[in-house]
């Protein structure tokens, strides 16, 4: 016993090693993990509120067509970022038609055209804009704020004309103290909630996709390399051989997944400090349940990503497979999103793929249902043994070497 574990463990390290000798597989497998979650939460929203703040100070001009100017509409304007020009008119037409300004506003001579048509004490407006300009889309960005409040000033003005109170005219429902307060979920489960709709998601992406590569090459790619015959001459079973190559896999995934989540903690723990988002309470059940849900979720996926590999006749044509093959975790993942926990039905916990990723939605929510536990665990162990059947059951054809039909 102790010699076979062994040689599975010199299989495996031999296959690491291997593996990650190139420097683009140390990228794939440690660099991009590490950084995924930071440059999604940290920097991405940097750049984002950068690009705002310079949409927001960016100088744009608009041209105001009318034929009755409101008093001291061009105040509500921002002066020092927004040029106006004034343009006295009559309208015969619609005023959406852009007519003789179609080309004005492609051209780019102007970010965006208010008309205002003044008619039986009613205010009639369009926009005319490049909805494929982010200058144009600012330009009515502003004006769109400017109507709003010029909208309500007029309804203001009139509900006191008529000898009404404004506030209480505009305004009869109203919410009592700090909303916030009301909500008697804490901060943790909050933060549970958020994380749970896109944690599943991506774990089970990354877990799926990460394996890919290196199944690949330790089976198809070592037929082409013509190095998989000398393995299987080795003195050692064909099952220790493919519990090193399992091993091998499983040890390179679980170090991008391990790095991913050091990534993800890192970013939660700097929103956390902005205020953006909390940290999940969780409970030490909870965490363990989440690590052997994963670790059941990549057993299954590394085994059936073997024996597809190996049942491949070349390179090319695992990777043909098994790279559309992550549409079968895509669409469960997006499909869970939007099941309602509440209330939930068990035997979803007992379907592959959706049963790991609900069990982790849960988790993250620190429901800690003991049913569904045991229908995951028990469903998940039975899928895994299965992938690791199949595969076994590739590892023994006697035509392994050379072709498989």
């Amino acid at each position: 016993m102790n010699k076979s574990i062994h040689r599975v463990k010199t299989i495996a390290k031999k296959e690491v090693v291997e593996f990650v000798r190139d420097w683009r597989t140390i990228v794939a497998i440690i660099i991009i993990p590490i950084l995924m979650f930071p440059v999604l939460f940290i920097v991405f929203p940097i750049l984002l509120e950068s690009e705002a703040a310079e949409l927001d100070a960016k100088n744009v001009m608009i041209e105001i067509q009318y034929n009755q100017y409101p008093e001291d509409f061009s105040a509500l304007f921002n002066q020092s970022s927004t040029t106006i020009v004034l343009i006295n008119t009559t309208f015969n037409q619609s005023l959406s038609e852009p007519m003789a300004d179609f080309d004005r506003i492609r051209n780019m001579e102007l970010d965006a055209i208010l008309r205002l048509n003044y008619t039986d004490d009613i205010w009639f407006y369009s926009i005319i804009h490049l909805s494929t300009s982010e200058s144009s889309n600012e330009a009515k960005a502003r004006i769109i704020d400017v109507l709003n409040q010029f909208e309500s000033n007029i309804t203001a003005q009139r509900i006191s004309d008529g000898g009404l109170d404004v506030d209480s005219t505009l305004d009869p429902l109203r919410w009592d103290g700090d909303i916030n307060k009301s909500d008697v979920a804490t901060e943790g489960e909050q933060a549970g909630l958020i994380l749970s709709l896109f944690i599943p998601l991506v774990l089970a992406i990354w877990t799926f996709s990460s394996a890919i590569q290196p199944s690949i090459d330790m089976t198809a790619g070592e037929r082409e390399r013509g190095t998989l015959e000398a393995l299987l001459g080795l003195p050692c079973t064909r099952n220790e051989l493919l519990m090193g190559k399992w091993l091998g896999v499983a040890t390179i995934t679980s170090i991008g997944v391990l790095l991913q989540i050091v990534g993800l903690l890192f970013a939660i723990g700097y929103l956390a400090t902005s205020d953006f988002i909390g940290i999940p309470d969780l409970s030490m059940a909870a965490v363990v349940l989440i690590v052997l849900s994963i670790m059941l979720f990549a057993i299954m996926v590394v085994a059936l990503e073997l024996a597809l590999a190996m049942r491949s006749h070349s390179v090319k044509e695992a990777g043909s497979i098994l790279g559309p093959a992550i549409i079968l975790i895509i669409f469960p993942a997006l499909f869970t999103q939007v099941i309602n926990l509440d209330g939930i039905e068990s035997f979803w916990f007992g379907i592959p793929v959706i049963n790991i990723l609900l069990a982790l939605r849960e988790l993250l929510l620190d429901r800690v249902i003991v049913e569904h536990i045991l229908i995951w665990m028990i469903s998940s162990v039975v899928y895994a043994t299965l992938a690791a059947y199949y595969a076994a059951k590739q590892f023994k054809r006697e035509d392994i070497v050379t072709t498989l039909s």
